[in-house]
């Protein structure tokens, strides 16, 4: 009921495995990467284990997706039988006949025959057993019987112990040591981090059809603090968000609906505080307040103006120049307007969004220093400017600007962008990726309460980066900028030239553009391929995937346009310091 309200074409946090919802974290990657090693050349047992809910079956179902195509698998979801009933599952799942009533004996010998044939047949075996936890110590006793059948070099039957982490326990039984012994490959799988969390929630939204922020990272805190990191309780919890915020009209998600979500969705009752501690704690506070500033201001008056000459000046903030505005003709609800406009590197005067770039020659005034109480937070000269920035449409016309283009009345954005020959881009990702993408970018940030507030990024020297706040431009630390980036932003681009999709039917000639166009941005030679090898299909789901694309393989329109923004070499850089002079440093 809420898909509309927000956008949406589908439920983005089911709990049911569709497919198209795969997101494979770094910890699901190595996960993978543990158990395709596992069943190398040697096979035997391999073990993935994790808490309920972490994605085990996520990364059993993204391993059959890799396996060879001369691969016969049998997966079992359901463990709590008997020997004889395991043995006739697998002959089940095998396509294996057999008479009524089989004993044990019977099953293994046709189980073996099986095996042999596959082998003569250049065919492997994969057993998966999900839920293995639940298995019964006679049962894996004969599941080791079962892979005694081996040649020189490997072994006939491969099997994946797939559980919770009392299975690490039931291994360790005396019993069972000789299983123990043939695990070739183990891997627990631990729930996502924070920033997995933030990932995991815009991937789910963007299959969805919804490309803006909606969960602030206020919420994605609450998320990985309520569900611990876990994919299953993540979609619980952000769906009943998603329903408590619609039935508010609620736009955002925010920490306080996401908190009250997991108390409905985890049965918990909220704390109720005692009414007498807020007066109790506001008396203790006043009276340590109290004391500190009498001892602080009878030093201070002792020692005069000695004290402030003595404080170490830890940053500076230089005020821009004042703005000469061509036009002071207010705008429709917007906020933009047309602009005329001096494109020579160095000026670039625009009306209506009052957002203007100061020229060479415009001298800047003396440094203000100004002693900052707490590292990393922002000065009480920035409030003001921070609350003129909670409007999008200023920092989409300093982007215009920064192309050399025009904000249009009564258009969006990026409805102007695309009217001017550019494409707009909404991505997700921390400082370093954005700084190597080299575009200027509109930020989406958040302030010490997590309300969200826009700027543009316009340049990048050393460890500052030019930002614009509405009308002001300041230098900020990176340290500041990480501090206060909520890692979602927006980029515009020339049109992609490349072909429109590119899988294992392209032509050689395409294969080769999307090698060279992958090696580019992973920092690596080119190869020379001729066909769409596991090597080149491998790197583009890597690509799409830390791009919250769908990671199909398929190098779509999508996937183009966004390898198209690392390849282009037109448009403003981040490294071009002419897009702006020092208006302020914090």
């Amino acid at each position: 009921m809420y898909k509309a309200f927000y956008g949406l074409s589908d439920n983005p946090f089911s709990i049911a495995p569709n497919p198209h919802y795969l997101f494979l974290s770094g910890r699901h990657r190595e996960a993978l990467a543990h158990l395709t090693y596992g069943l190398g050349e040697t096979g035997g047992f391999v073990l993935l284990t994790g808490e309920v809910g972490t994605g085990k079956t996520t990364v059993s179902r993204s391993l059959l997706n890799r396996l060879p195509d001369n691969t016969d698998t049998a997966f079992i979801l359901n463990p709590s039988l008997t020997e004889q009933e395991l043995l006739a599952t697998l002959c089940d799942e095998l396509s294996i006949c057999y008479t009524d009533n089989p004993s044990i004996k019977q099953l293994t010998d046709l189980i073996s025959g099986f095996l042999l044939n596959n082998h003569q047949a250049q065919r492997n075996t994969v057993l998966i057993i999900d839920e293995a936890q639940h298995l019964r110590p006679e049962v894996l006793e004969q599941l080791r019987l079962l892979t005694n059948l081996e040649t020189d070099t490997k072994k006939l039957l491969q099997v994946i112990l797939i559980g919770q982490p009392e299975l690490q326990q039931l291994l360790r039984r005396q019993e069972l040591r000789q299983l123990a012994q043939r695990i070739t490959a183990r891997y627990h799988l631990l729930p996502l981090t924070l920033e997995e969390v933030g990932f995991y929630v815009l991937h789910r939204l963007q299959v969805a059809g919804r490309q803006q922020l909606l969960f602030n990272r206020g919420a994605i805190k609450a998320l990985h603090q309520c569900s611990g990191g876990i994919p299953r309780l993540i979609n619980l919890i952000a769906e009943r968000a998603l329903m408590a915020g619609f039935a508010h009209s609620r736009s955002m998600i925010d920490a306080k609906m996401v908190k009250s979500a997991y108390f409905e969705v985890s049965g918990e009752e909220k704390k109720s505080q005692n009414g007498l501690f807020p007066w109790v704690a506001g008396i203790v506070f006043m009276s340590v307040f109290s004391v500190v500033f009498y001892l602080f201001y009878a030093d201070a008056s002792s020692n005069d103006v000695k004290l402030s000459l003595k404080q170490p000046i830890e940053q500076s903030i230089v005020q821009a120049p004042s703005h000469q505005e061509m036009n002071h003709q207010r705008l429709g609800t917007q906020g933009l307007g047309n602009q005329e406009m001096s494109h020579d590197g160095m000026s670039n005067k625009r009306e209506g969004s009052h957002l203007t770039m100061p020229s060479s020659a415009e001298k800047q005034v003396p440094a203000v220093s100004v002693a900052a109480t707490i590292a990393n937070k922002p000065a009480s000269l920035l409030t003001s400017t921070i609350e003129k920035s909670r409007q999008i449409a200023p920092a989409y016309a300093s982007l215009l600007g920064a192309w050399g283009k025009v904000p249009y009345i009564g258009l969006s954005g990026c409805q102007a962008a695309s009217m001017q020959g550019l494409v707009c881009f909404q991505l997700q990702g921390n400082l370093l990726q954005l700084l190597k993408l080299n575009y200027p970018a509109i930020v989406y940030l958040v302030d010490e309460k997590e309300q969200l507030f826009y700027g543009t990024l316009l340049a990048n020297d050393n460890e500052q980066v030019l930002l614009q706040l509405n009308e002001q431009q300041l230098w900020v630390s990176k340290q500041w900028f990480n501090h206060h980036f909520s890692g979602t932003y927006e980029v515009f681009a020339e049109a992609a030239s490349a072909p429109v999709v590119i899988d294992e039917r392209a032509s050689v000639n395409q294969l080769q553009w999307l090698e060279n166009s992958l090696a580019l941005v992973l920092d690596r030679p080119p190869r020379l391929v001729s066909t769409f090898d596991k090597g080149l299909k491998q790197e583009l789901k890597m690509f799409q995937q830390q791009h919250g694309l769908r990671a199909d393989g398929i190098a779509g329109s999508q996937t183009l346009s966004q390898l198209n923004l690392y390849l282009s070499t037109q448009g403003p850089r981040l490294g071009d310091k002419g897009l702006g002079n020092k208006g302020g440093y914090y």
